[in-house]
């Protein structure tokens, strides 16, 4: 499996002013994975402590922080002679060890030749977990599932992916059809890695289905592991509800879908929590495509998506003969799984504003309106071979961007107003 992430990695390494790194994620997107193939391929060595699989390091930051008792201690206890130059020290869910984040301040600052990585479950270290962060003493990366091209390396697919990210337009027409069978796979199996790699050795969907739905009960377990106890209802009546917000017509979150009279003051941590965690991710609606886009942000109207499309289809029972029933999969619940799998793929871009846009009466919409580069572009999806698209045309002709695009299952091609990328190719 290849993780694009490693080369940030790589880039991290060789960085002068390093600082010990937080790699974020949502439990089971591969960070210990990453970290341990990071450790194997670019040093001659690393050591690797799990502090929740190892209870008699998790008091190793409480008496103090003495980088060399601290080396010492990991030295015996892995049985590895640490080099500054070329050992890389792995921490993982590092929130379980008493003052373990607070630790990478020292590192930070006493031995900074050290290359010292930290990952932690966001669930772990969530809106109210109380964990302090040493701003400015740590670097951080956010790894997310896998993206449609990485799934593409994972079936040894080299060639396609590497056009797609090319940009070769003409040889990539050529397979489209490929490329659309090869999507419709990833819209059911989704970018977790664990389902990954069994689809990838067995090819069976009703195993991908299995860990998909495995996936799912961890995550609920988790709610009631990590939240606080008086928002874990609350966070199960979100998180069950997101099916059917994305398979309303008008996507926008409604309250009163989870509960009759619901209000946002009695969900909006449940929420929070969940996004924080990185199982949800939202786009809030924009009144006006300007720079910067924060600044015209209704903070009370958004959007609500699962961070992996395909733990989205297993939380709706998605049929698995939607995959060889032509395009029928990009039509499911009135297109939203080609929304969520857009969603999911412009938010490998942690630092990208993603929102969408609709006038004031919402009668019109934009689905995605992102600010990238100093640019602002928006983007529409079209699940459908109509490739109509009435507001669309009228934001354009309205607010004329530099850059609109119109995400489909047809080929690449451009009009006079608008850019027409294949679904596939919007990464």
């Amino acid at each position: 499996m290849f993780r694009e992430k490693i080369d940030e990695l790589k880039s991290w390494k060789e960085n002068q002013f390093r600082k010990p790194l937080i790699l974020r994620g949502a439990r089971q997107v591969g960070k210990t994975w990453l970290l341990k193939e990071f450790g194997h391929t670019f040093y001659a060595k690393y050591i690797y402590i799990n502090f929740e699989e190892t209870p008699v390091l998790q008091g190793l930051f409480s008496n103090g922080f003495n980088i060399e008792r601290i080396l010492t201690v990991l030295q015996i206890h892995t049985q590895t002679t640490i080099t500054a130059e070329n050992t890389l020290i792995i921490f993982d869910e590092i929130q379980a060890a008493e003052q373990g984040i607070a630790s990478l301040k020292y590192f930070s600052e006493n031995a900074p030749q050290y290359h010292i990585v930290a990952a932690s479950s966001l669930l772990g270290m969530g809106l109210h977990s109380k964990v302090p962060f040493p701003i400015g003493k740590v670097d951080f990366m956010d790894l997310r599932p896998l993206s449609f091209q990485e799934f593409l390396l994972s079936l040894n697919e080299v060639a396609l992916a590497d056009v797609l990210k090319k940009k070769d337009w003409g040889v990539i027409s050529i397979f489209s059809e490929k490329l659309k069978e090869y999507l419709r796979y990833y819209l059911y199996v989704g970018g977790m890695p664990e389902v990954v790699d069994a689809f990838t050795q067995t090819r069976d969907w009703n195993l991908v289905r299995h860990i998909q739905n495995r996936i799912l009960h961890s995550y609920e377990g988790d709610f009631s592991k990590h939240a606080p106890a008086e928002i874990v209802p609350r966070i199960r009546m979100v998180w069950q509800s997101i099916p059917s917000q994305l398979a309303k017509e008008n996507k926008k979150f409604i309250y009163g879908v989870m509960k009759e009279g619901a209000r946002a003051k009695d969900f909006e941590l449940a929420i929070q929590w969940l996004v924080d965690c990185g199982l949800l991710l939202k786009s809030f609606r924009i009144s006006k495509p300007t720079l910067p886009l924060l600044a015209y942000q209704d903070n009370s109207v958004f959007k609500l998506f699962l961070h992996d499309v395909g733990v989205f289809g297993a939380m709706t029972a998605l049929d698995v003969k939607t995959i060889i029933d032509g395009n029928a999969i990009f039509t499911e619940f009135k297109g939203a799984l080609a929304e969520q799998y857009i969603m999911q793929q412009l938010r490998l871009d942690s630092d990208r504003y993603i929102g969408y846009w609709t006038n004031e009466r919402s009668t019109s919409e934009v689905n995605f309106v992102i600010q990238q580069n100093g640019d602002i572009i928006p983007i529409e999806v079209k699940s459908e071979e109509n490739l109509r698209a009435k507001s669309f045309k009228l934001f354009c002709k309205k607010y004329k961007p530099d850059t609109a695009i119109r995400a489909s299952i047809t080929d690449y091609h451009k009009e006079e107003w608008m850019v027409n990328v294949p679904l596939y190719a919007i990464e």
